[in-house]
């Protein structure tokens, strides 16, 4: 196996050519600190992948230049949101639709409040957030502002430090939750608005591909950090690209 990893001079960013607009889902892994795979793919395959040592705007920057040099034009967008990545691409692309993964927005609720939260509003923010996948935006709506209207002086709470002038909100985390939510809410349900480009709501076809690949190195866990970089770039080209046209990134 070592020799087979060994002889093969796999190349980043596998593409296929489109040339129907795509409602292109992006989103990105890591395998070890330092390096992970930048993804785009549609519902039905990947479309360009290229290697990162980190999920910067820098990278994201690269990773749409080589997809517009090889002629994509895009529908939609379906990502992770990161708030750099949202921004970077309301910018770049003014007025496509743009789908926030709801799955990765209940991750970051979960992160927010724990499985068993010690407030009732913290409880009960965490159930609507948790239906997220099963409700309409507007029931989420009025969700958030009748949850807002019994615990928006609750959020107000200060604590202050002892023997300072200083104070911070009782609440952060759970101010930090609702504000995702609200700020977010805009990107949250373009799949419904927008229900002729048949956008997902969230990026599980990426997610699902990172886990299986991620089973495979750690199958093979004990290979080099040089050699698990060369399955993976091997394992991408014979799965997706039978006759790719390979760009080498540096």
């Amino acid at each position: 196996m070592r020799k087979g990893f060994d002889k093969f001079a796999g190349a980043t960013g596998e593409i296929f050519k489109c040339d129907e607009l795509c409602v292109l889902i992006l989103d990105a892994t890591f395998f070890c600190r330092g390096y992970g795979i930048l993804m785009a793919r549609t519902l039905k395959k990947v479309l360009h992948w290229q290697e990162i040592a980190s999920e910067s705007i820098y990278e994201y920057k690269r990773f749409f230049q080589h997809l517009e040099e090889m002629g994509y034009k895009f529908s939609a967008f379906v990502v992770d949101g990161r708030p750099g990545v949202k921004q970077f691409l309301i910018k770049k692309y003014p007025k496509m639709p743009i789908q926030l993964c709801q799955f990765h927005q209940i991750q970051i609720i979960k992160r927010y409040i724990p499985s068993k939260p010690k407030t009732e509003a913290a409880k009960k923010l965490r159930q609507i957030a948790l239906g997220l996948t099963k409700i309409h935006k507007i029931d989420l709506e009025r969700a958030l502002y009748i949850w807002h209207a019994e615990y928006g002086d609750f959020l107000q709470e200060k604590t202050i430090e002892d023997g300072t002038n200083r104070w911070h909100y009782t609440h952060r985390r759970l101010r930090s939750a609702y504000r995702s939510l609200i700020n977010n809410l805009p990107y949250l349900f373009t799949f419904q608005s927008q229900p002729k480009l048949k956008i997902p709501n969230t990026t599980n076809h990426c997610d699902g591909l990172f886990a299986h690949l991620k089973q495979k190195i750690l199958i093979h866990r004990g290979i080099s950090k040089k050699r698990r970089r060369l399955f993976l770039r091997k394992f991408l080209a014979v799965r997706f690209s039978l006759y790719p046209e390979i760009f080498i990134l540096r």
